[in-house]
């Protein structure tokens, strides 16, 4: 059976998780180092892990297995999730899949090694940054994890 892990803490699709996974009959857990209230609902679960860094990734990448879905932005993580065959949405809809992650993450790295390269860039505000998380983004984030329960067997 299906299992959709949420790496919670700055989550901002966990009300749709838990929408979506009591309408396809599917468990959910929340990971987080805290900071969140318990869902009554008996397929929805609160995992706290320690307040050390990177601790729910750490809990959700040992935890995972082929054929689960991954709630995440966090790039690192989902490289581990899809290595294990699971699969992973970021909160805007988009998947992150064996087809891409390669690309995705040597992104990730040009753009650090250039905030690194030039300090002054890394206080200059919201220029180059993501673009904040809308409606939109939140429409298309059900609409994928809706997608994925309605294909599973």
């Amino acid at each position: 059976m299906t299992t959709i892990y949420v790496d919670a803490d700055a989550c901002p699709v966990k009300d749709e998780v838990t929408a979506i996974a009591i309408r396809h009959g599917c468990r959910a857990v929340m990971v987080c180092n805290g900071g969140i209230r318990p869902n009554p609902h008996p397929l929805i679960d609160l995992v706290i892990v320690d307040d050390g860094p990177d601790a729910a990734d750490i809990w959700i990448a040992g935890t995972v297995a082929a054929g689960d879905i991954v709630v995440t932005n966090d790039i690192p993580l989902a490289a581990k999730c899809v290595a294990s065959d699971s699969r992973v949405l970021r909160p805007d809809g988009s998947a992150i899949t064996a087809a891409n992650i390669g690309s995705i993450l040597a992104t990730r790295d040009l753009m650090a090694d250039m905030r690194a390269a030039d300090p002054l860039q890394q206080n200059a505000g919201q220029h180059g940054r993501s673009k904040p998380f809308s409606k939109a983004d939140r429409g298309r984030f059900s609409q994928a994890l809706d997608q994925l329960l309605s294909r599973r067997s």
